[in-house]
């Protein structure tokens, strides 16, 4: 299938050393103006050797948890992610290596070979050879060889051995992401603290992510599942706040409502001339999207239909709701009363993959739309349980005989993909929705700051370092959607011109570095070469 934006270029990940910056990180979850320095930790490790008697031998190791002190910055306990220094004492004793030591027979013990005459010791060399592999020279010709090449390398290029290759921002960070993948844990160690002076949340689009990109294979290091959440909130936001953020993006971005007016429409579509209208929303958050579709069926000649909606939501949004789902049900009925539409609201206080056919209350006569906006990548598939709910919840829908399914996803690919694999996409992907958000508002507005760190750094976060159950931001891409929905019994119902036309009137409003594209009645929105949402209808 030929892309609706074309080929988009990928570069390959190479591997790079960092490059200084001056600026910080601060906890994506914390107020970038509440500065506290976090203590370091110390820790004594001991080792005993057999040389050194009944003594013990210390070996001393600092872990820093605080790369950059006094910038601001939380850190995670991570073994893997602490920078540290060494200072171990010789197992030798101090008698052992002195130079008027003898050897068991009464022989002195020279301090070093390098002392000895040249000759004497490739003759030794040749000598031990000789008894362990004949006479043939080519091995310890060979030792000598390297030695040499070794002993002869400029300071400098030692250096530049022990160095880390140099790059942008990005390089680095997808560098880092494979050293995590590989738990290459001294590769970790150079890069994460320098990553930390190259990020920050009220940089430019790039380092902005990238603060959330380093906390999140922080976490990663640091644990995994629901303890990576407590790790990474300093206080949740009071619920007005958060619906102010969530409001904030809504209006910043056409993202949320070129889903909603593309679903509206197909279901408009389906329904037309219906009496009565059950409309099934799996994630109905605050119910915003139906007010303009009560509108809509309110207008239409000869009267609206009865319309009923059973709103599916659970915990996670009755928190930024400040209450259950009876709220949205009391703002929906006060509108459709506004609008004098008939109506009925029922409320499943569950998350999608608990959802049976017993809580839907399917009766004859409606006509069902389903709508899965923003949400069908939420419920878990194969990968992560044998139930795979992903696939059980299409074929329950499919046995409704709805009129329509409307599917609104984000275009990426994170559910199956390699660690690396799924960095770099979550990398590319939420890079251009950085860019999009930075034409809303300056960079130090303390609203946009508040509105990426509470709406879009937990997604990131979840994606870089949860897995598992825990890791519930699983995106495929529309090729993917499509098989399933096929496999479940569905058949593409393509948009109308009509839907296309109203998406293409509200992106005039916004840059025109967004870009709408249809194929096969399927509409992609994207910024600027990135497809970023797909919005398909299905019967």
């Amino acid at each position: 299938m030929v892309h609706p934006f074309g080929n988009v270029p990928r570069q390959t990940p190479k591997q790079f050393l960092y490059s200084g910056n001056s600026q910080h990180i601060c906890n994506p979850y914390q107020s970038a103006l509440d500065n506290h320095v976090v203590p370091q930790h110390h820790y004594t490790m001991k080792s005993h050797s057999p040389d050194a008697g009944s003594e013990d031998h210390e070996t001393h190791k600092q872990y820093t948890l605080d790369s950059s002190a006094g910038s601001g910055c939380s850190r995670h306990d991570s073994p893997s992610s602490q920078s540290f220094h060494t200072g171990s004492s010789s197992p030798l004793s101090h008698e052992d290596s002195h130079s008027g030591s003898t050897n068991g027979n009464g022989s002195p013990v020279s301090a070093s070979c390098v002392t000895e005459d040249p000759t004497d010791l490739k003759q030794k060399l040749k000598d031990l050879e000789a008894v362990m592999l004949g006479t043939d020279s080519e091995i310890v010709d060979s030792l000598e060889i390297s030695v040499a090449n070794q002993l002869s390398l400029e300071p400098e290029k030692w250096g530049h051995m022990m160095s880390m290759p140099k790059g942008t921002l990005k390089e680095l960070l997808i560098a880092c992401a494979r050293a995590v993948e590989q738990n290459n844990s001294f590769a970790i160690d150079l890069m994460i603290p320098e990553l930390r002076k190259m990020v920050s949340v009220s940089g430019e689009p790039l380092e902005r992510l990238g603060a959330y990109m380093v906390e999140g294979l922080v976490a990663r290091l640091a644990s995994s599942g629901n303890s990576i959440y407590k790790a990474l909130k300093c206080k949740e936001p009071k619920s007005s706040d958060l619906l102010s953020y969530m409001h904030f993006l809504y209006e910043a971005c056409p993202y949320f409502k070129f889903g909603y007016m593309s679903a509206n429409g197909a279901i408009a579509e389906a329904v037309k001339g219906e009496d009565r209208i059950h409309i099934i929303d799996f994630h109905i958050a605050q119910g915003a999207q139906w007010i303009s579709l009560l509108q809509a069926l309110a207008a239409r000649p000869g009267g609206p239909p009865f319309v009923r909606i059973t709103g599916i939501d659970d915990s996670v949004s009755a928190y930024a709701r400040g209450g259950g789902l009876e709220l949205v049900g009391r703002r929906l009925s006060h509108i459709a009363g506004i609008y004098k539409v008939p109506f009925q609201f029922d409320a499943v206080a569950i998350s999608g993959n608990e959802v049976e056919e017993g809580h839907l209350g399917i009766l004859p006569g409606e006509a069902v739309a389903v709508n899965f906006t923003l949400e069908l990548h939420h419920i878990p598939d194969e990968t992560v349980s044998t139930a795979n709910h992903r696939d059980r919840i299409l074929r329950l829908v499919k046995g409704l005989s709805p009129k329509v399914l409307t599917l609104v996803e984000q275009e990426s690919n994170t559910n199956t993909a390699p660690f690396a694999q799924r960095f770099a996409e979550t990398l590319d992907y939420y890079t251009a929705i950085f860019e999009s958000i930075d034409l809303a508002l300056p960079r130090d507005d303390r609203e946009r700051i508040n509105m990426e760190q509470h709406c879009l750094a937990r997604e990131i976060v979840n994606l870089v370092a949860c897995e598992g159950e825990e890791r519930v931001e699983r995106h495929e891409v529309f090729g993917k959607w499509k098989a399933r929905l096929m496999m479940a019994g569905f058949r593409p119902s393509p948009l109308s011109a009509l839907v296309n036309a109203t998406i293409k009137t509200l992106l005039q409003s916004y840059s025109p570095d967004y870009k709408l594209a249809e194929m096969d009645g399927v509409l992609y929105l994207g910024w600027k070469n990135r497809p970023l949402i797909v919005s398909s209808a299905w019967h």
